[in-house]
Formats: C-alpha cells, sequence, structure tokens
C-alpha cells in the first residue's frame, strides 16, 4: 500500500471508530474504485460489518468490481451480509464478476446465493458458471449493447442511452440479425456522425472479429493485444453472439497465463500461497523427487568414471564448474524459447533454433577458451586446461540446444512447453556436461599419455 493509501486508511478507520458515517462516504467515495477496493481488503470484520451500513449494495458492488483480491476471499465477506443486502449487490456487480465468486465456493453456498438472485440473472449465472475452466465462456460477461441491423441510426442511439447504464463497456456496439446472429459492429461516433434516418445495416462495419465460447483464453488474450480491442464478442457454435469479452478480463489472463509459465519454469506454484508448511512441501515434492532420480543417474556416471578420478583427482574441482555453467546457459535458452512459443511465434521457431545453435557455438568457444586459459595459469598445466575449456564449450553448445529444443518438441506434441522448467533443464544439463567432460578427459589422457 502506497504512503497516500496509508493515510486515507487511518483517516478512514478514524472515521469507522467514531461512527462518523458522513465523513466516511466523503472519503471513501471519493477515490477510484480500485483505491477502494485495497482499502477495504484493510479493515477487520467489525469495520467490514458498519461498512455495510455505510455503503449501499450498490456502493459496495462497484468495489467488488474493481477488486483484485481472489474471489474466494471476496465470496467469505458475503458470508457476513445479509441475504437482502447480498441481493442487490449481486445484482448490481457485472455478471463475469459474479462467476468468478462462485466458482470459488462451496457449491451449498454458491446454490444460496443463486437462489437471492432475480431468476433471469440466476439463469445467467447457471449458464456462465458451467462453461469449462479457461474458455471464453468462463470469462465472458453477458452485459453488452446490441442492436438489430434494421433500425434506424435513432432508434439504435436510443436503445443504447436507455442499456448504457448496464452495459459494461459501451465502446462497440454488436449488431445482430433476426436469429440473433452477429452480423456487424459499430461504435457511438457512428451513430453520432449518421442521418437519424439512415439504417444500421448501412454505416455498420461487416468484418467483425469473434470468438468462439470454447475458445481457450490465452489465444483470446493474444488476438486482443495483437488487435488492440476494448471487447471482442463471444459466439456459440450457430454463430449467436452470447457475451463480450473486455479488455480488463483479458488484462487477468495475461497475468494468469506470466505467473502460470513462471510457475512452470520454477518447477512451484507461485499463485496458490498456502500458510501450511506441511501443503506446500508436499506440493512441491514430487517434482524435486522427480528431479532427485535424474540426478542420482549423474551420480552413477561419475560412479562410472571413478577409475579416471582416481587416476587425475584434479578432474574433481571442475565438475561443479562444467555443469553450472552449462546449466545456465539451457535455462537461459529455455527461456528464449518458452517465450517464443507463448507469444504463438512459429513462423521463426527454425529461426530461432539455428539463431540458439549459433549463440551456442560464440559462447562456448568464448568461454571455453577463457576457461583454457584460466585453468592452465592456475594449474600450470594447460593439457588441463584444454580438457576443461574443451568439455565447457561443447557442453553449453549441448545445453544451448536442449534449452531450444526440448520445449518446441513438447509443443509438438501437445504437452505445456513451460512444463519443461528450469531444473528440468539444468539437471538434464548436470547429466549431459558430466558425461561430455569425463569423456574428454579421457580421450585426452589416451592421446597425450602413453
Amino acid at each position: 500500500m502506497t504512503e497516500g493509501l496509508e493515510q486515507l486508511n487511518n483517516q478512514l478507520t478514524t472515521a469507522l471508530n467514531k461512527r462518523n458515517r458522513k465523513n466516511f462516504r466523503k472519503l471513501f467515495l471519493g477515490l477510484h474504485g480500485y483505491e477502494q477496493s485495497q482499502l477495504f481488503a484493510e479493515f477487520d470484520f467489525a469495520q467490514r460489518k458498519l461498512i455495510y451500513t455505510f455503503l449501499s449494495p450498490e456502493e459496495l458492488a462497484n468495489v467488488f468490481d474493481d477488486t483484485e483480491e481472489d474471489p474466494g476471499e471476496m465470496g467469505k465477506y458475503l458470508d457476513e451480509m445479509s441475504d437482502a443486502y447480498v441481493s442487490r449487490l449481486l445484482s448490481e456487480m457485472y455478471m463475469d464478476n459474479v462467476v468468478d465468486i462462485f466458482t470459488d465456493i462451496r457449491p451449498i453456498k454458491r446454490k444460496k446465493y443463486i437462489g437471492l438472485l432475480p431468476s433471469d440473472e440466476a439463469d445467467q449465472v447457471r449458464e456462465l458458471i458451467h462453461y469449462e475452466d479457461e474458455t471464453a465462456g468462463s470469462i465472458m460477461t453477458t452485459e453488452f449493447i446490441k442492436v438489430d441491423k434494421n433500425q434506424t441510426v435513432d432508434t439504435a442511439m436510443q436503445h443504447v442511452k436507455q442499456e448504457a447504464q448496464e452495459a459494461e463497456v459501451i465502446a462497440y456496439i454488436y449488431v445482430t440479425d433476426e436469429a440473433n446472429k452477429l452480423v456487424g459492429v459499430l461504435s457511438v461516433r457512428d451513430l453520432i456522425t449518421h442521418s437519424d434516418d439512415e439504417k444500421v445495416a448501412d454505416v455498420m462495419a461487416t468484418r467483425v472479429l469473434a470468438v468462439d465460447v470454447n475458445e481457450d483464453q490465452e489465444a483470446i488474450a493474444e488476438q486482443v493485444r495483437d488487435y488492440n480491442f476494448v471487447a471482442i464478442p463471444v459466439v456459440d457454435a450457430s454463430e449467436e453472439i452470447v457475451g463480450i469479452i473486455t479488455v480488463d478480463d483479458i488484462i487477468d489472463v495475461i497475468d494468469e497465463e506470466s505467473a502460470e509459465d513462471y510457475s512452470h519454469l520454477a518447477g512451484v506454484d507461485t499463485e496458490t500461497i498456502s500458510r501450511n508448511p506441511f501443503q506446500t512441501a508436499l506440493k512441491r515434492l514430487p517434482w524435486l523427487i522427480t528431479l532427485l532420480f535424474l540426478g542420482m543417474l549423474t551420480a552413477t556416471l561419475i560412479n562410472h568414471f571413478e577409475g579416471l578420478l582416481s587416476q587425475v583427482s584434479v578432474l574433481a574441482i571442475f565438475i561443479s564448474l562444467i555443469t553450472g555453467t552449462a546449466g545456465n546457459a539451457g535455462t537461459q535458452s529455455l527461456a528464449v524459447a518458452v517465450r517464443r512459443l507463448a507469444t504463438n511465434n512459429h513462423l521463426k521457431i527454425a529461426r530461432l533454433i539455428l539463431n540458439e545453435i549459433a549463440t551456442g557455438i560464440i559462447i562456448g568457444v568464448i568461454t571455453g577458451v577463457c576457461v583454457f586459459i584460466m585453468v592452465g595459469v592456475w594449474k600450470q598445466n594447460f593439457l588441463l586446461g584444454a580438457v576443461v575449456g574443451t568439455a565447457m564449450a561443447s557442453a553449453i553448445f549441448v545445453a544451448n540446444l536442449a534449452g531450444s529444443l526440448i520445449p518446441i518438441g513438447m509443443e509438438k506434441l501437445g504437452v505445456d512447453p513451460a512444463v519443461a522448467s528450469g531444473p528440468f533443464i539444468s539437471t538434464l544439463s548436470d547429466l549431459t556436461s558430466v558425461l561430455i567432460y569425463f569423456n574428454i578427459a579421457q580421450y585426452f589422457l589416451q592421446l597425450f599419455i602413453k
């Protein structure tokens, strides 16, 4: 919380403690909805109970619509209110935000709150809540403006004025035919700048980019980003418009997908934070145990070359140096490949692979030469320097190539490429680096030591 908000929080808390309804409303309602939601989250149970008497359900609905709190937490607030208050609050909220809350609460509570809604709104919630998670249907809102193509500009404008208060956005006005099929789109500007007696069909844009109700939310986010839309319409199998997805929901999707990709790269769930260390450990253990078995292969490989290590024990000093550097290089390559795939830039995949090959060669050669000189000078043994330098260059090249090829291969198999996480690539690089290192060392020994 910023310093300014902290001062406001103190002032609002003082107003609550003094039961000063007028001062609280003046301070609170003068803030932006986001600021209101930030401050509301800081109040305790007793303070919130008082707020429910100071603010109308309509006023608090704006706070709930703008909040960034977890929907499950918002559901807990509903338990603190009277049924009448909840009914009016939910009716004033945008439908997609109501559905987000209902998705995260227990079915018995959901059934209760749906029963508090007017029948038409309850039917909409039941329909929206059953769409598969992370699809267009699960994030769309049904509060949009549509007009008939046969209407005049004048009647369409009158309709927009009537519906504007309830619609989430009015940047786009969608045009349908007699069968409710989406046939065009226009803006308020189009209505203002054309004659009242012109037909909507004559002034609308007929090329409309819409998404299917079952389309993946990540693909939709890419379209909205590419076209700079404020909202995008959602249609069903019969091309009837069933809702719209607004840019604020798209921003949330982008945040979710970024957090998900980062979670995969790190090998942990960064979104779900548990205060119970045992639950946290149980979630992380499966991945760590999998990597442990992969690490055991590396240990087995080192054991296989025990004879070589006993003959030239100095080789052991540089194992971690080579594996660590190769792992870092592989993780860098992995990050580039996953990002390229996440942005759906498939046309440049071949170029990416060629670029990573060239990059691996350049980095490997430069790093290898540096290590050759440093080890040679340090140990007064340039043969050892050549062994370590060559192994370093080769390990970096292989790790770089693996970091780009593995996520691409996983994507071709239909597996999320972000699952090829940093810990996985690092552990795999350890295995390949050790194999490369000892084989090169063995070759040099056979070649120069008779």
